[in-house]
Formats: C-alpha cells, sequence, structure tokens
C-alpha cells in the first residue's frame, strides 16, 4: 500500500505547468475538432495524444520498466514505424489520389497554372523564416506548411529532420481546417465586385477513359524526371487516382478512399502527438512557427488571385480571379469556399467545377513543391 500511495504521490508531484498547458492545448484541439467540425478525424486524436504524453511518467511514449525489462511505448513505436519513415504520409496519399478527379483539370488543363502560382507562399516563407534565424533544413520544413498539404509537410519535415516537427504539423492541419476563415478576406480584398462576378461556364468536354489512366503515369515520370526526389510523393498519389481511374478495382478504390484513408489518418493524428511534448513544444520558436504558416497560407492565396489578374490582362476569356485562390492544396475545402463565395455575389455563378480543378492542380503543384524543397535540400 505505501509504494502505492508513494507511487501515486511521485506522479503528481511530476505534473509541470507545462504539461497543464499541453492539456489544454490538446482540450482545445478536441473542442474545435467537435464543436466546428475542424478537421475532426485528426484533430480528434491528435489532441488527445497531446494529453497522453503530456502525463506524468506516461508510457505511451520513451521507454518504461516492467519486471526488470525496458518496453518502448507505443506512440513511440508508431513514431519510428510510420513517421520517421514517412510509411503513414504515403499511404494517405494513396487514399486521397483515389478521391481525386481529375476531370475538371483535365477539361481545362491552363488551370494547372494556378496550382503552381498558388505555391508562391511557400518560397516567400521559406525566406522568411531563414531571415528569422532558423537553420536551413527547418526553414524548408516551415515553409512546406504553404503547400496546404499536411502529409507533405509531414513527409517533407521528416525527411529533413527538422526540430519543430509538432508544431509544422499543427499549423499545417489548423490551417488547412481555417481555410473558409482565412481565403475569404484575402480574396475580397485582392478583387473588385465586378471581377467576383465574372462567370465560368465548364465547357463539360468528356474526358476519355484512356486519358484518365494515362494522365497518373505521365505525370508520375514527367515529374519523377524532373523532380527525383518527389517521386514517392507523387507516385503513392498517382497511384492512388490509377486505382480509381483503371475501373477494374473498384472495391479497392473505395477501400482506399475511406477504410485506408479514415484509418491512417487516425493513427497519424495520435501518433504526431509524440512530438508535442511540453518541452519540446512549448517554445516562442512555436509561435513564430504558427505565425509563418499563415503568412504562407496568406501568400499562397493572394499568389493565386493575382496571377489570375494578370491572365485577365492579355486573355479574351476571362477567368474569375477567385478560381485562382484555389489553387492551394488544400482539397476539397478551397474549391467549395471558392463556390460559395460565387454563389454569394451571383446566385446563378457556379464555380464549383473550375474551382475543383484548380484545386487538383494544387494537390500536384504542392508534392512537386515539396520535392523540389527535397531536391534543394535534401
Amino acid at each position: 500500500m505505501d509504494n502505492i500511495l508513494q507511487t501515486l504521490f511521485g506522479s503528481v508531484t511530476e505534473v509541470t505547468w507545462q504539461m497543464a498547458v499541453m492539456w489544454l492545448i490538446g482540450g482545445a484541439l478536441i473542442f474545435c475538432a467537435i464543436k466546428f467540425d475542424m478537421e475532426p478525424t485528426l484533430l480528434l486524436p491528435m489532441g488527445f495524444g497531446a494529453i497522453l504524453v503530456n502525463l506524468p511518467l506516461s508510457s505511451v511514449i520513451g521507454y518504461f520498466e516492467v519486471n526488470g525489462e525496458w518496453i518502448e511505448g507505443p506512440i513511440a513505436t508508431l513514431l519510428k514505424a510510420g513517421i520517421d519513415n514517412e510509411l503513414f504520409p504515403l499511404l494517405l496519399f494513396i487514399g486521397i489520389g483515389a478521391m481525386i478527379d481529375f476531370g475538371p483539370l483535365l477539361r481545362n488543363p491552363k488551370l494547372m497554372l494556378f496550382g503552381a502560382a498558388a505555391q508562391f507562399g511557400i518560397f516567400f516563407t521559406l525566406c522568411m523564416a531563414s531571415l528569422f534565424g532558423f537553420e536551413t533544413n527547418d526553414a524548408a520544413s516551415i515553409a512546406i506548411i504553404g503547400a496546404a498539404d499536411g502529409p507533405t509537410s509531414i513527409f517533407v519535415a521528416g525527411v529533413l529532420k527538422s526540430n519543430y516537427i509538432g508544431a509544422i504539423i499543427v499549423a499545417a492541419y489548423s490551417y488547412m481546417a481555417l481555410v473558409p476563415i482565412v481565403q475569404p478576406p484575402i480574396i475580397r480584398l485582392l478583387t473588385t465586385k465586378k471581377e467576383r462576378l465574372i462567370r465560368m461556364e465548364d465547357k463539360g468536354v468528356p474526358v476519355s477513359k484512356l486519358t484518365r489512366i494515362l494522365f497518373p503515369i505521365v505525370v508520375t515520370v514527367i515529374t519523377g524526371v524532373v523532380a527525383p526526389k518527389s517521386v514517392a510523393l507523387v507516385g503513392f498519389l498517382m497511384f492512388g487516382n490509377l486505382i480509381r481511374e483503371c475501373g477494374v478495382l473498384n472495391s479497392l478504390s473505395e477501400t482506399a478512399q475511406k477504410v485506408l484513408a479514415n484509418l491512417v489518418t487516425l493513427l497519424l493524428g495520435i501518433t504526431v502527438a509524440g512530438h508535442m511534448q511540453a518541452d519540446k513544444f512549448l517554445r516562442l520558436d512555436t509561435l513564430l512557427i504558427l505565425a509563418l504558416g499563415l503568412v504562407a497560407f496568406i501568400f499562397d492565396t493572394a499568389g493565386g488571385v493575382l496571377f489570375a489578374k494578370l491572365m485577365n490582362l492579355f486573355s479574351k476569356t476571362k477567368v474569375n480571379p477567385m478560381i485562382g485562390a484555389a489553387g492551394i492544396s488544400a482539397f476539397p475545402m478551397s474549391s467549395r469556399v471558392v463556390h460559395k463565395m460565387g454563389l454569394k455575389e451571383d446566385p446563378q455563378n457556379f464555380l464549383l467545377m473550375p474551382a475543383a480543378g484548380a484545386n487538383v492542380a494544387g494537390q500536384i503543384a504542392s508534392v512537386i513543391a515539396g520535392g523540389m524543397i527535397l531536391n534543394f535540400f535534401g
């Protein structure tokens, strides 16, 4: 009995204010997931995991002794199995690829330009992070928050061995969830009402099955030649899409979209909490990373909108500049935001298809940008 009381008393005295703060942060993530439906499949397990790893003498992280034998905690094991070797992000890309319909992009290939333009925030933030004194690998990892793609952020930060992977992951997924709040003010600031009223017709040109099958294969080959270190990112994304489009693996496609994607996301959320221990997370650097992540999202959105306005100066067929904002990789949230803004300006202005085309272009562009970052700094 004395041993039990001594253990309990020892555990209580091990509680620090930093742990308590992390409990509040974990609770806030859970609250946002449930109350506001903000990326619940990820933020809820991430929030609960943050509480788990910040309990005194927690057995889920590091090593603990049982009958004289040292046993590795389950989250520490999952970190090695799924994050340190980048397995979880790549498996998630298969599911994401199976969800994506590249049809709107294939019907209007020039939308690919918006995906490229909306990655401007990555390279701007890289310069900013370097100016603030972050080491090169950390600055590059922070910049990739601007990819607006959680798995890409995890993959790049893991490969580059960033010291701030926990803060980077929280920032990446938090801002993805906040796209409906972050993007509209920027879009309205950079566009006029006349520009927001521009209608874009979806030509509805059918895309052949052969084209849909060849597209993921061709994209993988081209990007692999141009940016070899992007092969894993692009390849797994396009493999998932090939499963979707081939027409002979419908059950596997459905499994990838639902079971695989959901399961990996849950495991990913609770596993990345291993990088959210108080001593690693509660730093001034964390707040700076969150601020830089917001800068990346703002400049991504601005880059896409301003590029669309530039195109309109030289094009007879005008595009709605709001479409440019959908070029970030936050799929499909960003395309929905643009579509809703279009309907608010004009109830007959349906921008969902062109916005979706720009959005999936952004998905491709973000993983290519991640590969380029790895080529330069990996």
